[in-house]
C-alpha cells in the first residue's frame, strides 16, 4: 500500500504546482536568510578570533553559508520544474531528472537537520575553545611592544568592557599572571624586587586587575589594586562587601552570547528544514501524480500521487534486499576476478611422446 496516496484531477494538480512554485521561492528567501545568519555568525566569531584557541568554531557558520547557497540553488531549480509542470510539453524534459533530484533533496534535508543539531550541540566545543583562547590572550596582555601581540591589550580591555566581565573564569585569574609590562616597573624599588624574587618564575604578580574590570555603575571609586588587602582601603572587606569589579568571567559571558545566538539560529534552521521537507513531499506528489496519468493525451483525467509507492516497512525491506544483492554481486565479481588470476597463473603441462 502506497504511503500518503492522494487522488488528483487537473485542477488539483495545477493548484499543487502553483502552490509549490510559490513555496519554492519562499524557500529561496529562507536560503538567503540562512546564508545571512552564517555570514553574521562568521563575522562575530572573527571579531574575537584572538581569544579563541582554534578554528573549529567556524564550522557552524561555514555550514550555514553552504546550506544557504545550496537552498537557493535547489529551490530555484524546483521552482522552474513546478512552473514547467503546468505545460506537459515542457515538463517532459524534466521527467528523467526528477528521481535523482528528489534523492538529492533527501540528502540535502538530512544535512540541514544535522546542521540544526550542531547549532544546539556546539556549546561544549566552544567552551573549551574560549577557555584556552582567553587564557593565552591574558598572558599576552602585557606584550604591548611585541609585534603581533601589541593589539591584545586593547582586545581584552574592549572585551571586558563590552561584555561586562573580568578574566577567564573571574577577576582572580588576573592575580595568577603578570599583566603589567616590565616597561612600567621600577626595578630599583624594593617592593618590585621582593615580588619578583618571591615568585619562582620571576614574574611580577599583584592582587590587582586591569581598569576594564571596573564596574562604572558602582557608587564607590574602583578598587583595582590591592583588591584582597582590607587595610589598604577605608571601610573595605573584599570577602563580604560586593566588589566594584565585574564578577562574571569572560568565558561564561562569551559562551552565553554565542551559544544563545547559535541556539536561536538552530531553531530557525529547524523551521527551514520543516518547510523544505514539506516542499519535497509536495514535489514528490506532483511528480507521481503526473507520471500516473493513464492517458497522457487527456490532461484532464484523474491520477494518483504518493510519497512512497509501498509502505514504509516494505520500502525499507526492499532497500535492504537491494543492498544485500549489491554486496553479493560485488563478492561474485571479486571471486571471478580471483579465479581468472589463478587460471592465468597456471602453466599448461606439455607431454612429449617419443
Amino acid at each position: 500500500m502506497a504511503l500518503l496516496k492522494v487522488k488528483f484531477n487537473q485542477k488539483k494538480r495545477v493548484k499543487l504546482a502553483q502552490g509549490l512554485w510559490l513555496m519554492n521561492w519562499f524557500s529561496v528567501f529562507a536560503g538567503i536568510l540562512v546564508f545571512s545568519m552564517g555570514l553574521f555568525l562568521k563575522i562575530e566569531l572573527r571579531k574575537r578570533s584572538e581569544v579563541m584557541d582554534n578554528s573549529e568554531s567556524h564550522f557552524v557558520p561555514n555550514s550555514l553559508i553552504l546550506m544557504g547557497i545550496l537552498s537557493c540553488a535547489f529551490n530555484g531549480f524546483a521552482g522552474k520544474i513546478c512552473y514547467d509542470s503546468l505545460d506537459p510539453a515542457k515538463f517532459a524534459k524534466w521527467k528523467p531528472l526528477l528521481k535523482p533530484y528528489l534523492a538529492l533533496c533527501c540528502v540535502f534535508n538530512m544535512l540541514i537537520f544535522l546542521v540544526a543539531l550542531i547549532c544546539f550541540l556546539m556549546r561544549g566545543s566552544l567552551e573549551s575553545t574560549l577557555a584556552q583562547g582567553l587564557k593565552n590572550g591574558m598572558k599576552f596582555y602585557r606584550d604591548t611592544d611585541t609585534p603581533g601581540r601589541c593589539f591584545m591589550k586593547k582586545t581584552i580591555d574592549m572585551l571586558q568592557i563590552e561584555f561586562k566581565c573580568c578574566g577567564n573564569n573571574g577577576y582572580k585569574d588576573w592575580f595568577e599572571i603578570q599583566w603589567i609590562s616590565n616597561r612600567y616597573l621600577d626595578f630599583s624599588s624594593k617592593e618590585v624586587k621582593d615580588r619578583i624574587k618571591s615568585n619562582v618564575d620571576g614574574r611580577y604578580l599583584v592582587d590587582g586587575v586591569p581598569f576594564s574590570c571596573c564596574n562604572p555603575s558602582s557608587p564607590r571609586p574602583c578598587i583595582q589594586y590591592q583588591v584582597t588587602n582590607n587595610s589598604a582601603h577605608y571601610s573595605y572587606d573584599y570577602q563580604t562587601e560586593e566588589l566594584n569589579l565585574w564578577r562574571r568571567g569572560c568565558r561564561e559571558a562569551l559562551l552565553n552570547y554565542y551559544s544563545g545566538m547559535m541556539s536561536s539560529m538552530g531553531a530557525v534552521i529547524l523551521l527551514v528544514w520543516l518547510f523544505e521537507t514539506s516542499v519535497m513531499v509536495g514535489l514528490r506528489l506532483l511528480h507521481t501524480s503526473l507520471e500516473s496519468i493513464a492517458n497522457p493525451e487527456d490532461p484532464e483525467c484523474e491520477s494518483e500521487g504518493w510519497v512512497l509507492e509501498n509502505s514504509l516497512k516494505d520500502t525499507f525491506k526492499s532497500a535492504l534486499e537491494n543492498l544485500k544483492k549489491l554486496g553479493k554481486f560485488n563478492q561474485v565479481e571479486a571471486g571471478a576476478e580471483g579465479a581468472e588470476g589463478e587460471e592465468g597463473g597456471k602453466t599448461p603441462a606439455i607431454t612429449t611422446v617419443s
